[in-house]
């Protein structure tokens, strides 16, 4: 029994030791967000100074990831939404190739703006690595808040909350 209480208790010790080192990875709330450029598969070219005023969203997605492919219809339309408030929706492919997100797209079209690995420096800054990850970067430029992992509507309107765009119906709004 005690070699039992014993294994529960590293067990334990060793998640929150893990959690902890998580946490810290990448960047952190509230610090500047990193100098970036992107330019989507439109030709429209974003950078830190581009943005300022603005709140961004940045989507790391893929393709092949099946929770991006679940949350791709309220994220586009969570951005269709709040653009009139100054959010700014990036979706960036992470690691394929045009030819992969162009064919894609044609049979699961996205209403956003859509950014390729090789036309950004992004995925780097952000250790885009596993997805689904969202950033949102304030009016300000800095980094108000990161998600990686699928979270469902209510956990994206809250993480865009943080940067001082409200959604219109934050507490009623549903997963879909």
């Amino acid at each position: 029994m005690a070699a039992k209480n014993i294994s529960l208790r590293a067990a334990i010790f060793s998640v929150l030791i893990l959690a902890t080192v998580c946490a810290l990875a990448g960047p952190k709330d509230k610090e500047p967000a990193p100098r970036f450029n992107a330019t989507t598969t439109t030709g429209e070219k974003f950078t830190n100074d581009s943005i300022k005023g603005k709140v961004v969203l940045l989507e790391f997605w893929t393709t092949w990831c099946s929770f991006c492919a679940d949350e791709a219809a309220f994220v586009d339309k969570i951005g269709h939404e709040l653009a009139d408030k100054g959010l700014i929706l990036l979706a960036i492919d992470v690691g394929e190739s045009r030819k992969t997100v162009k064919k894609y797209l044609e049979q699961h079209p996205r209403n956003c703006k859509i950014v390729m690995m090789e036309d950004t420096n992004l995925a780097a800054m952000y250790q885009a690595n596993s997805y689904t990850i969202y950033v949102v970067i304030d009016r300000d430029g800095n980094i108000a808040g990161t998600q990686r992992g699928a979270g469902g509507e209510d956990a994206l309107r809250n993480l865009i909350a943080r940067a001082g765009i409200e959604s219109p119906d934050t507490d009623d709004s549903n997963s879909n």
